[in-house]
């Protein structure tokens, strides 16, 4: 099959970058409206195919927008999908109806803006370009695109109207994206859902056409994304970036007229805000996340759920929490069956709730955060507890940790008094974030360099790595050796906490987060040795090797090669653009001085 590229996307492509990025999304959208359209005319013909190339800008953003209204025989229901050609499954235009809007007994007046996270559709094929995936493997892991699900980014308003049967006007707009950019999200939505709902869908038409032409979500370049009048200028971060750092702030030293809003970072929430009623147990619940425990958050509103679930995930940054997480969860989703069985233990995963029934049906799980308003800068509540189980009963139940769990490292009180001596100073919540997030980075990064430090010690010697073998494996992870390792060159020679680090190393080691977390390093690490043979292979005289092997065994060779080619293509291997281009001139000099009928038959094999 022949690769897509910017000559197969006809003379309607635009933007030499974009034009392919969602080339294959794209087509999965519209295929499906495409093969049950009658086409009356060539015209109409001709008029969808320029509808699919006009989507490709957007959909490397966005999968669609919605409109979730109430209506006052069927309930919440979605009233629009934009662009029209969108494809949603049933269950997910349901999950999507019932996420949108806020418990009734959250009882938000005015605007309230959230997040949540739902389960792709089991039939939906998965499909993205190559340019995407090329995307996705420049970011840091935390921030990749997971297949399995969406993101929806709510605008949610509720205002008296009296003209109304139900006396209140109530609706949302809802961004869908695979991309976990939460900060940036909401900054679009609070630019163009205010206006939306004074004009309606022709002003979301047009904000829909903005998004299409902006450029692709490259990591690492600066973008300035226009959206209704106003510009942005964001930068999406880099695997390569050192963790703890904003470049953007380095690029906006020069006044630009142009620029309305500069977002120093796109998908980080506020932090201490999130922490604040509970910041003397932060360490507790670094260890809560960190080992994948199964967390519960009990919030009044959807808006302080879904910032405290994204904060707990992100504590563990730049590690990726690999279990599944969902910022705003209902007694209505899809999963509520899976996630709430008594005949099973809970399952790793962290739940934001705000309805008061999940208090009786979540209380046999092993920790639960129980939170109050969340205040606003420079305000503190009341520190909360640690409380047992027992003790929790209702929603209306005090703010609180309530857990059995007994931390394995020791308290860090120097972090508790910085950010205490913060609130009286009252330093601003975005510098109490700072001093927060350093901290959880230096913590996370002092436990997982001794890993890191064991593992790159399973990589095979360069030297073993011979052109006429496979590539060596690597030695296989053994718990036991790692742990006589912290000996040595354990967590203490970068960490002042003391405690039981060994405990939450064998802890950890069963987790969903170390499984992930390894099952990527031995994926980087395997990419490493076959990007380490092809280089051998390119050192090599291959038409020396010719000269004394038949016919049968050079053919096979070239086989083998094209197969390497292809290979470290398709898996993106870490390759010198050089040693590529190496390897194609030893296949192109192997195959002439093969017989003139073995040349045509290996030239159109195994490259197209």
């Amino acid at each position: 099959m022949a690769l897509w590229g910017p000559a197969g996307l006809g003379p309607g492509s635009r933007r030499p970058l974009n034009e392919a990025v969602t080339a294959a999304e794209g087509r999965e959208a519209t295929a499906p409206a495409a093969a049950g359209a009658v086409l009356e005319d060539d015209e109409e013909d001709d008029g969808r195919g320029r509808g699919l190339l006009r989507w490709d800008g957007f959909s490397a953003w966005l999968h669609c927008v919605c409109v979730v209204g109430f209506d006052l025989e069927l309930g919440q229901a979605v009233e629009v999908i934009y662009p029209q050609h969108s494809k949603l499954t049933d269950k997910e235009k349901t999950n999507i109806c019932y996420l949108s809007f806020p418990d009734s007994n959250s009882g938000c007046l005015g605007d309230t803006q959230f997040c949540f996270r739902f389960r792709q559709s089991s039939g939906r094929r998965v499909s993205l370009h190559c340019l995407l995936d090329q995307f996705d493997k420049d970011l840091p892991v935390y921030l990749k695109k997971d297949p399995a699900y969406f993101y929806g980014y709510v605008y949610f308003r509720q205002v008296r109207d009296k003209t109304l049967k139900r006396g209140y006007f109530q609706k949302s707009l809802v961004l869908i994206s695979k991309l976990p950019y939460i900060h940036f999200f909401h900054t679009v939505l609070k630019q163009i859902a205010p206006e939306y709902f004074e004009k309606s869908e022709p002003y979301l038409e047009a904000a829909c056409n903005d998004v299409d032409r902006w450029p692709a979500p490259v990591p690492g370049k600066t973008l300035h994304l226009p959206i209704m009048g106003v510009v942005m200028k964001v930068r999406i971060p880099t695997c390569h970036d050192k963790p703890g750092t904003t470049q953007i702030v380095q690029l906006t030293q020069q006044a630009d007229t142009n620029i309305s809003v500069i977002l120093p970072t796109v998908h980080e929430v506020d932090l201490f805000r999130c922490f604040c009623p509970v910041f003397l147990h932060s360490q507790m619940l670094w260890e809560l996340v960190l080992l994948g425990e199964p967390l519960v958050v009990m919030a009044p509103s959807p808006s302080e759920s879904s910032e405290t679930v994204l904060a707990l995930v992100n504590c563990i940054s730049p590690l990726k929490y690999f279990s599944d997480f969902r910022p705003y969860f209902t007694i209505h989703d899809s999963e509520f069956k899976e996630y709430t069985t008594r005949t099973q233990a809970p399952p790793s995963v962290i739940l934001g709730v705000t309805n008061p029934f999940f208090a009786k049906t979540l209380q046999h799980w092993p920790h639960i955060i129980r939170i109050g308003d969340l205040k606003p800068a420079g305000e503190i509540p009341k520190q909360v507890k640690v409380k047992k189980l027992k003790n929790l009963k209702t929603l209306d139940s005090k703010p609180g940790v309530y857990t059995s769990y007994k931390p394995y490292l020791n308290r860090d009180e120097e972090i508790i008094k910085q950010l205490q001596k913060g609130v009286q100073q009252k330093r601003p919540s975005e510098a109490q974030s700072v001093i927060l997030r350093r901290y959880f980075l230096e913590l996370t990064q002092s436990f997982i360099i001794p890993l890191e430090r064991y593992v790159a010690s399973l990589m095979p010697l360069q030297k073993s790595i011979s052109p006429w073998k496979s590539p060596p494996q690597l030695r296989q992870f053994l718990p036991e050796e790692f742990m006589k390792t912290l000996e040595k060159t354990g967590p203490q020679l970068t960490s002042r906490i003391k405690g039981d680090w060994i405990g939450l190393y064998r802890h950890f080691l069963k987790s969903p987060n170390f499984d992930g977390w390894f099952k990527t390093r031995r994926k980087e690490m395997t990419q490493k040795l076959e990007a380490l043979h092809l280089e051998a292979l390119c050192e090599e005289d291959l038409l020396l090797w010719i000269q004394k092997h038949t016919e049968v065994e050079t053919v096979d060779l070239v086989l083998k090669l094209k197969n390497k080619l292809l290979q470290a293509d398709r898996e993106r291997l870490p390759v010198k653009p050089d040693t590529m281009e190496k390897l194609r001139t030893h296949i192109d000099a192997i195959i002439l001085a093969l017989p003139e009928d073995l040349q045509g038959i290996l030239l159109k094999t195994g490259m197209t």
